[in-house]
């Protein structure tokens, strides 16, 4: 907890969490400042947590961190595990099924993605709507574990849109334009070709990125309500005549960081 502006590290129990959370949240590339700002923090760092995968992307701390915002319990997971990372979809989902684990029901995604849809810009953030799986692996793989969740989900609407709803009413309250989008995730880790970008564009995707899917899998097995936000940090491969690189993923990140974690602890308390 928060004494003289220093905060003491977690220690890790298995059979009950620090502070029982209500809703949770996943902190993407470059966008961990929102951690920082809870009241009553407590961190672990999930090297302390039995078969939590490392964290090893930069613009991801790897830590899990509990507080409140007012009277609403958090828990965020600072940093997440990727596919490109030698991880399986089963390991980079730990997270989720931890927070289940401790009472979460309803949890708030936000990924760094790049901008298919030409109306984005850098710095906009955008209402996940649907995604496109073209990982080509899914989580749930494998036996499944009946008293967690059906072995055939349905995804009809895995982002809440009831949470979207509230989403865009909190973003006008705010003065915050928060556009809608389908979100195409790839395994990475190099960047998407421009013709791959093309057929993207084609089946009906608004953004790219490596990550987020998996997640929202696994949350909707587990009956978890879903809002994932996505910050756009570049214009996606070929339609800038510009290079990709991860740096300016980060530089927007931090560009843009007050109006997400503005965004954030608005929306938290009303899901």
């Amino acid at each position: 907890m928060r004494h003289d502006g220093e905060f003491h590290v977690g220690v890790y129990c298995r059979d009950a969490a620090v502070i029982a959370p209500s809703i949770g949240v996943v902190l993407g590339s470059g966008l961990g400042a929102f951690a920082e700002t809870l009241e009553e923090m407590v961190e672990t760092p999930y090297s302390a947590i039995p078969g939590w995968p490392a964290s090893t992307a930069v613009g991801h701390p790897g830590k899990l961190v509990e507080g409140r915002i007012g009277d609403t319990k958090v828990i965020v997971l600072a940093g997440r595990a990727h596919l490109y990372e030698g991880y399986s979809a089963q390991q980079v989902t730990f997270g989720i099924r931890e927070l289940h684990r401790r009472g979460v029901s309803g949890v708030v995604l936000t990924n760094a993605a790049g901008g298919i849809n030409e109306k984005y810009r850098p710095g906009d953030l955008v209402l996940i709507s649907d995604h496109i799986n073209l990982l080509g692996t899914n989580p749930l793989t494998g036996p499944n574990n009946d008293a967690l969740g059906p072995r055939f989900p349905d995804m009809t609407e895995a982002y809440s849109r009831e949470y979207r709803e509230i989403a865009k009413r909190v973003g006008h309250e705010l003065g915050i334009v928060l556009e809608e989008g389908i979100y195409a995730a790839t395994p990475g880790p190099s960047y998407e070709t421009p013709a791959e970008i093309r057929y993207m564009r084609a089946i009906g995707a608004d953004l790219v990125g490596m990550s987020t899917v998996p997640e929202t899998i696994a949350a909707n097995h587990l009956g978890m309500k879903v809002l994932a936000i996505s910050c756009v940090t570049n214009a996606a491969a070929g339609i800038l005549p510009q290079k990709l690189v991860h740096e300016e993923v980060l530089e927007t990140g931090a560009r843009v960081r007050d109006t997400l974690v503005n965004l954030l602890r608005s929306v938290l308390p009303k899901l």
